[in-house]
């Protein structure tokens, strides 16, 4: 067995639409490599940060992610057996002689592990409808617009005009 720690930096579209680790920041990479009868034995961690934005208000979220990684890479002869067995070939991880390729391994365990609908607070308010203001913004704190539905708009107008009546 093998321990391995490194710092690497992420790959390019590490992440969803809302939310990724930035390419080019580190990730460490906190590794066991265990030799077993069918190849290497992967396991261990994958720490990272990841920047995106806030679903409700469009502010700056980051977040730590801490995702665990466990992948077995195959002799190429026992992926061949594999494949002749049926195996789906995309899901078999084969050893490159005596290296590892961790990215697709990384990618896989980091990406589900980032929030679906990231916030920048549990209760976030998110943004005024109408004009698009942060309500979580002190200034904003008392917030509001006259908002008529236009159901009602016609007998409105009617009022304005009865009341001008009344006044002349």
């Amino acid at each position: 067995m093998r321990e391995v720690r490194r710092t690497v930096p992420a790959p390019e579209d590490l992440g969803t639409a809302v939310i990724g680790v930035p390419t080019g920041s580190d990730l460490e990479l906190d590794l066991r490599l265990e030799a077993v009868m069918e190849g290497i034995l992967v396991s261990g961690s994958v720490r990272g940060r990841a920047v995106g934005e806030c679903v409700r208000c469009l502010e700056e979220v980051v977040e730590d992610v801490d995702a665990p990684v466990q992948e077995l890479y195959v002799y190429p002869e026992r992926a061949r057996a594999a494949v002749e067995d049926g195996d789906d070939e995309e899901e078999i991880r084969e050893l490159d002689g005596d290296l590892v390729d961790v990215e697709p391994v990384v990618r896989d365990a980091v990406v589900p592990a980032l929030p679906f609908r990231p916030v920048c607070s549990p209760d976030c308010p998110g943004l005024c409808p109408q004009c698009g203001a942060r309500l979580a913004d002190p200034e904003n704190a008392d917030h509001s617009h006259e908002v008529l539905d236009p159901r009602w708009a016609e007998l409105d107008r009617i009022k304005d005009v009865l009341d001008d009546r009344k006044e002349s």
